[in-house]
């Protein structure tokens, strides 16, 4: 992030934090003209109270949008193209796996790699224009989930619980089986998956590769040069190879653009992970959305 950018997060608690893992408040200049956004394996609302992003779903191949007033983010396993259009000025919502029908009334399947608007968002965005504060803003989006929890928890699938034991098994070890996971919760691999794709909207296979490479990006220095030999080793893929490939899908770029993209862009400066530069403006699709 930019020396003047202004990024905060809060992570409710109590009944809210099964369905929301952060509300976020963003407000400045990138150092870089675009980004490429990693995916969480979960939904993610913005709320756009500034100048537009221009935006494309799955590594450029997927929905472009102008984010004007905001967007939806369905769960997928590649990322978002972003390129803010003027200042960032965005309050969004990252939700939990189990939480995009809960927290947004939104059903995941049918938002799976899409990219869509916010419109039944407006109202809140409104009540935000009329805020200065960031905490009350978050405070404000914190309140409106509350009660939209409320109206859609009574509808959960019966297998909610099952999927979300299954989320957090994965969570902890995301190179455990799918079928060890199932076992252990004397369920079929079949009934697993279909409950999992139901109320995640990513396949349990799908989700621990998101899961393994979030915290592959979380634990890099990339300040300091990477053996990624032996990270494949440590983390559990069979060569370098292979985590290439995931790297690639995951964040759009090889694991050293990746890493000479942040050092050309923040140096030594402190960053968040799966924010990607995009420095060459050839590899840059997101300037073609109108």
């Amino acid at each position: 992030m930019a020396d003047d950018f202004t990024y905060l997060t809060h992570e409710p608690t109590g009944p809210l934090g099964r369905y929301v893992a952060g509300i976020w408040y963003a407000r400045g200049r990138l150092r870089a003209p675009a980004e490429r956004i990693a995916p969480t394996g979960s939904a993610v609302l913005g709320l756009v109270l500034g100048a537009p992003i221009a935006q494309v779903a799955r590594n450029g191949h997927g929905d472009g949008h102008v984010a004007r007033t905001g967007f939806l983010l369905g769960p997928d396993d590649q990322p978002m193209l972003n390129r803010p259009l003027g200042e960032t000025w965005c309050v969004g919502v990252v939700a939990t796996p189990v939480g995009c029908a809960t927290a947004f009334g939104v059903d995941p399947r049918a938002l799976r790699g899409r990219l869509v608007g916010a419109e039944p968002w407006a109202a809140v965005r409104r009540e935000l224009l009329g805020l200065d504060e960031p905490a009350d803003m978050i405070a404000a989006v914190e309140e409106t989930l509350r009660e939209s929890v409320a109206v859609h928890e009574p509808a959960l699938p019966r297998c909610t619980d099952a999927v979300e034991a299954a989320v957090a098994a994965l969570v902890a070890d995301p190179g455990r089986p799918v079928a060890d996971v199932a076992r252990a919760l004397h369920l079929s691999h079949a009934h697993l998956d279909r409950g999992f794709r139901r109320v995640v909207g990513l396949s349990p296979g799908t989700f621990a590769r998101v899961t393994r490479m979030r915290d592959l990006l979380a634990s890099l220095d990339t300040g300091r040069p990477v053996g990624w030999g032996q990270v494949a080793a440590e983390r559990g893929w069979y060569d370098q190879a292979h985590l290439i490939r995931h790297f690639r899908r995951h964040t759009g770029t090889t694991p050293a653009a990746y890493v000479a993209a942040y050092r050309a862009v923040y140096g030594d400066a402190p960053t968040e992970p799966g924010f990607a530069p995009v420095v060459n403006p050839v590899q840059d699709p997101v300037g073609g959305v109108a």
